[in-house]
């Protein structure tokens, strides 16, 4: 493999300020911002709602900042402290009870209060909240993750956002003029950016405040069900602002510098911006990322439980090709389903695969440098995933011994203990064979000019050693597709003569195979083996005669 010299921070840096690779370009926002707002550390947020389990949309906003938060070390040589906050907002109030929990009726009974006062329905922690919370940690903590967590109660509780609670009731009217054109007429009449947690109930009520005392910091509201005017104090935790408030005062309090958030919120984020500048504030650098879309091109919602879960990717996949499908075109909506995965496998490792070979330049703009934070591991495996599935799809090797004999013929020395991320590919292989590729398989039948090529390939290849190369075979399959209907008369080979086109190659998927496309055909017969191939052809002119 070759390797070129590790660079200084300085080259290193010099490279990445020119970058187009997103996470720079991204990262580069945020040095200017530090040139206008000078401070010791960096603060990057993203939040998390925990009324649900943690999703496939939280890893990729989880992953994204990561990435530029690397690339902000990198453009200031780490002499800047960064850090990621995995903000919970866990005082919200319970609105529904998720289908997906046990002894619902339990949360039935608490509904309106918030996250962290509802009982836990799994029994296992001391809330329903903090039960999510520690969900999400877990699912952070398997990616590697570096973040700090913190829950909006803990926060509210303890008096860090205090100061600018009271910013916010000290410039009411100010914030009200800027919520209230973007509500409903019937929604703004009785709108308030405050939320009293009803000291009676624990709910977090939506009530017309009736007063507000700046000096004393207290709101006052009529309690729906027993008409008593109660005054609380906004600070304390006694009380929590709406979403797009409690955004910006969030974004105030803490100082954060960087918070990506989806397209479908562009307009949150710039009502929360010019709120955060109302109080005093300064609203964060960050983008809004495209979303999700299903195979009929609808967009992901974790309510329809349309598109891919994180736990279904992982089946099928590694965590690295997840990274790879959040890195490429953030902005782009992208389908996200069964289909795409494996590409996203097989391009992470042509992507690990080139890294060693290229300048540094071009490892700044490969996505494996953002993927793994500048230490891209070594490339190592010997077969692609298409060529794994068609392996499993042609012998219908649904267990990893038959595979593991496969590969160990055609890469001597190759096994599970020596290759462990390659056994973990075969199990994710099996099990998108099983679930996607065997219900799906249909053969078809060849026309008569495909039986005659088919024939002459059986012929060719039974002449070919056993051990020959993928290359050899490949040449072969290459020269008996060289016939019409398979010919492409606009490109030329490199003896001169006419190229093939891919309908001949697709055409021994869908008549060998039931699947319509395929890895390179001399790369599966030479795994697979010659004679094995002719007998799949013989099978397939029996099938069909």
């Amino acid at each position: 493999m070759t390797t070129i010299d590790l660079p200084s921070a300085s080259e290193l840096r010099t490279l990445a300020e020119q970058s187009n690779a997103w996470p720079f370009e991204q990262a580069r926002a945020l040095v200017n911002r530090l040139k206008k707002h000078p401070k010791d550390e960096v603060l990057f947020e993203t939040g998390y709602g925990p009324s649900g389990l943690p999703h496939i949309g939280t890893f990729g906003e989880v992953a994204r900042t990561t990435m530029v938060r690397h690339a902000f070390r990198v453009l200031t040589d780490d002499k800047i402290k960064t850090k990621l906050l995995a903000f919970s907002d866990d005082m919200d109030g319970l609105r529904k009870v998720p289908d997906n929990v046990p002894n619902k009726e339990l949360l039935e009974k608490n509904l309106g209060k918030s996250l962290t006062s509802v009982p836990d329905p799994f029994g296992t922690h001391d809330s329903f909240g903090a039960h999510n919370n520690a969900r999400l940690r877990a699912f952070l903590d398997t990616f590697g993750f570096d973040y700090e967590f913190a829950s909006a109660t803990e926060y509210y509780k303890s008096g860090r956002f205090d100061a600018t609670l009271l910013k916010v009731l000290e410039r009411l009217e100010k914030v009200m003029a800027i919520m209230l054109p973007s509500l409903r007429e019937e929604r703004a009449a009785s709108y308030s950016p405050f939320l009293p947690i009803c000291p009676r109930t624990g709910v977090v009520l939506q009530v017309p405040i009736v007063a507000h005392d700046v000096k004393a910091g207290t709101i006052s509201y009529d309690d729906p069900e027993t008409n008593e005017r109660i005054t609380v104090p906004v600070t304390g935790g006694h009380c929590k602002l709406q979403w797009k408030p409690d955004w910006a005062m969030r974004w105030t309090a803490l100082g954060v510098d960087y918070e990506m958030a989806g397209k479908d919120l562009i307009d949150s984020v710039k009502l929360s911006g010019k709120i955060a500048q109302a109080i005093g504030g300064t609203p964060p650098e960050g983008f809004n990322y495209e979303l999700f879309l299903d195979d009929k091109g609808q967009k992901i919602s974790k309510s329809k439980g349309n598109g891919l879960t994180i736990e279904e990717w992982l089946r099928y996949a590694s965590p690295e090709s997840l990274s790879l499908f959040m890195y490429r075109e953030p902005k782009a909506a992208k389908r996200l389903y069964f289909d795409v995965i494996p590409r996203n496998v097989d391009e992470y490792q042509q992507f690990l695969d080139g890294y060693a070979r290229q300048d540094l330049k071009q490892r700044l703009a490969n996505p494996v440098w953002h993927i793994h934070s500048g230490n891209p591991p070594q490339a190592d495996m010997p077969v692609t995933f298409q060529l794994l599935l068609t392996l499993v799809s042609s012998s219908n090797a649904e267990n990893a011994d038959t595979l593991w004999g496969f590969i160990g013929r055609y890469r001597p020395g190759v096994t599970p203990q020596s290759h462990p991320k390659l056994d973990a590919m075969v199990g994710y292989a099996i099990n998108y064979y099983r679930d996607f590729v065997a219900p799906t398989k249909v053969f078809r039948d060849p026309t008569d000019a495909e039986r005659a090529a088919l024939q002459d390939l059986r012929d060719a290849l039974s002449q070919l050693p056993a051990d020959a190369t993928a290359e050899a075979i490949q040449d072969v399959v290459y020269e008996i597709g060289r016939r019409e209907p398979f010919l492409d008369h606009k490109k030329t080979a490199k003896d001169g003569k006419p190229g093939v086109s891919l309908d001949w190659f697709n055409m021994l998927y869908q008549v060998l195979l039931g699947q319509e496309k395929g890895p390179r055909f001399g790369s599966f017969v030479a795994v697979y083996g010659v004679s094995n191939a002719v007998s799949m052809i013989d099978g397939a002119l029996a099938r069909s005669a």
